[in-house]
């Protein structure tokens, strides 16, 4: 079986990376937003001694403006070499960047004032005087509103790493919860047929190993939905050796997307419990119906249902824990955009998941 489709890697170390992406719109937007929110209160402190509010507010907001919009381009140039260094090389190389280029803007700002002054003997109204007490404020400046936003970044992306590295730890944690009592069900299979039926015991093993070699051995906590429904098609054949005829399972997959992402142990732990919970109840079995789509708005539609015993009491456990496990699965990995919907009636049992496909992993229907 191989094994296709990386999953997100949310373990890894991007501290170094946390510099967000100065060449995008929103980026570029909070630049303007900010240059504009300092320009107004440099201008109001200046309008307490001078008493020159629009003429402050007008020459210093330019001035903010070209200068933060050339600092985003020459960071936005340089993210991806500061990215390949540690977070405080990075830290400190983004930083000198912003200071040098405010120091550049602000000796050329002042010899321009020069020249508008001296050679073309206009006024020297929008231009500085002083040379030194006009570079060296600016960079100061630089310093500590460049450093304060860098430690924003930083804190942000921390933040967001830990949320990231928290919600993986929870997937984990209840995937381990599922495995075990899988393994414990497929071995228990297995052992009744050891000495009915040695050969189809054998069978039985060999579908156990794929089936570990798919889901356990990389310990990943993405597959695809491919793999998925290898996943639970081999579960069924373990179940199919056990109860025989009385198992029969109908897919009408042909139309979910192959490629999308979704949690691992999806699909076999539904499968499990229509098989535990409705089939092995009845004595003359049942049929297990696992259909799936693609919804007009962009949407995968899973729906596994099975006949439910009128009366009967399941002898296995476990129920309830599987559908929250998965519900909260689906929650962490499609915050707010998931659902697991539970129709119980009278005759059947039938859930419902409904989640996201990912942007650019559908482009063919499963066979």
């Amino acid at each position: 079986m191989s094994m296709a489709g990386p999953a997100p890697d949310l373990t890894s170390d991007d501290r170094a990376g946390y510099l967000p992406d100065f060449c995008a719109a929103r980026a570029v937007l909070a630049i303007v937003l900010i240059a504009v929110l300092l320009a107004v209160v440099l201008a109001l402190a200046r309008h307490s001694m001078h008493g020159s509010f629009w003429t402050d507010l007008t020459r210093i907001s330019l001035y903010l403006l070209w200068t933060g919009l050339l600092c985003a381009a020459v960071l936005c140039r340089a993210r991806s070499r500061l990215s390949q260094r540690g977070w405080r090389k990075a830290t400190i190389g983004a930083l000198a960047l912003m200071i040098a280029t405010v120091v550049l803007v602000s000796e050329a700002v002042y010899w321009f004032g020069v020249l508008w002054a001296d050679r073309l003997g206009m006024p020297l109204n929008l231009f500085p005087r002083d040379h030194w007490s006009f570079v060296l404020p600016n960079a100061l400046i630089c310093v500590i509103v460049g450093a304060a936003t860098l430690r924003y970044f930083y804190v942000s992306n921390e933040w967001r790493r830990s949320v990231e590295l928290e919600a993986r730890s929870r997937v984990m944690a209840l995937q381990a919860r599922i495995r075990p009592h899988f393994l414990f069900n497929s071995m228990n299979t297995i052992a009744s047929l050891t000495r009915s039926d040695p050969e189809r015991a054998e069978e039985a093993i060999e579908d156990l190993c794929d089936l570990f070699r798919a889901s356990l051995s990389e310990a990943r906590g993405w597959i695809t939905l491919r793999e998925e429904l290898e996943v639970a098609r081999i579960y069924q054949r373990i179940e199919q050796l056990r109860l025989g005829d009385r198992l029969r399972v109908v897919w009408r997959v042909g139309e979910l997307p192959p490629r999308a992402l979704v949690p691992s142990l999806l699909l076999q732990p539904l499968l499990e419990n229509a098989i535990g919970h409705g089939i092995e109840q009845l004595p003359g079995g049942g049929v297990v119906q696992v259909t799936g789509r693609t919804d007009e708005q962009g949407f995968v539609a899973i729906e596994v249902s099975n006949p439910r015993p009128s009366g009967a009491r399941s002898s296995r456990a476990g129920h309830g824990i599987a559908l929250d496990n998965i519900r909260q699965r689906l929650e962490l990995a499609f915050p707010g955009r998931a659902s697991l919907e539970v129709e119980d009636s009278a005759e059947s049992y039938c859930v419902r998941l409904r989640f996201p496909l990912q942007a650019g992993e559908g482009a063919t229907a499963a066979a």
